[in-house]
């Protein structure tokens, strides 16, 4: 996943609006958005050869999402996978302030990640390369493969793009929100971060969406949380050059506790 953005508690009807999509290199198997057989409380994607999720909510309101924090060759050894931290999140249940705490014991087990995960009324930040575990204010917000609202030109255009449409009704979310996750355009070099790789890959990927050959947009997800818990969760999934393969619709209605969290936030 390398680009999540997302307004919390920021629209009228909708306290949490997101918008993401994930790189990866193609090879790699993953099943689309769907319940898992084997948590069928989870709604998420899901890697194939790790068994982790990059993204995926649960009907019990609990919602998670991590990217990798790039850094060039730098870091340190990395026996376990960063998506189990989402799906332990998403699966397990519990205190998400408690469980950001059990993790951070483990932080050298990862490779650095970035990660959000809470409920639509509470969210938090993580990340293997901060400081601390920071409870996420209100408003809109970004993040790609370093810190929380890190001024990358992509986060920076995501979050504008979002600020105007914090009015807008589902139809208008849905298509303009898929509209920004489809931009393909570069950011000038001036802007580029500088994370240890080359300054032609690092223009290449400050896109939002990558249309790479054996690396890019797997897939595209919009999220959308109303105040009534029902949600919308719509993911369209790509091959190399960008070439669509499929989309994945589903609404379901978050569990009542969930809803009851929601309507006292």
């Amino acid at each position: 996943m390398c680009v999540i953005l997302f307004a919390a508690g920021a629209h009228p009807r909708y306290p949490l609006i997101v918008a993401a999509n994930r790189d990866e290199a193609y090879a790699r198997p993953a099943a689309p958005a769907a319940f898992w057989s084997d948590s069928p409380h989870v709604y998420a994607g899901r890697d194939l050869e790790q068994r982790g999720t990059w993204l995926g909510l649960s009907v019990n309101g609990r919602f998670a999402a991590v990217t990798n924090y790039r850094q060039g060759s730098a870091g340190f050894g990395a026996p376990r996978s960063r998506g189990e931290l989402t799906r332990e999140y998403l699966e397990a249940g519990g205190d998400a302030r408690e469980y950001l705490d059990e993790v951070a014991r483990r932080y050298d087990q990862y490779r650095g990640f970035s990660m959000i995960l809470g409920r639509p009324e509470q969210l938090y930040f993580c990340s293997n390369r901060a400081e601390r575990i920071e409870a996420i204010a209100p408003g809109v917000h970004g993040l790609s493969n370093r810190l929380l609202d890190e001024p990358w030109p992509k986060v920076r255009r995501g979050i504008q793009a979002i600020e105007g449409l914090l009015g807008a009704d589902e139809s208008t979310l849905t298509r303009k929100l898929f509209d920004l996750l489809a931009d393909t355009g570069t950011a000038p070099d001036h802007l580029l971060p500088s994370t240890g790789i080359a300054l032609e890959r690092e223009r290449d990927l400050s896109a939002v969406f990558i249309p790479g050959a054996t690396y890019g947009t797997r897939a595209s997800t919009v999220l959308l949380v109303n105040a009534e818990g029902e949600v919308l969760y719509i993911e369209r999934s790509f091959g190399p050059g960008g070439a669509p393969i499929g989309t994945t619709e589903q609404r379901f209605a978050l569990e009542r506790s969930a809803t009851a969290a929601l309507a006292g936030a």
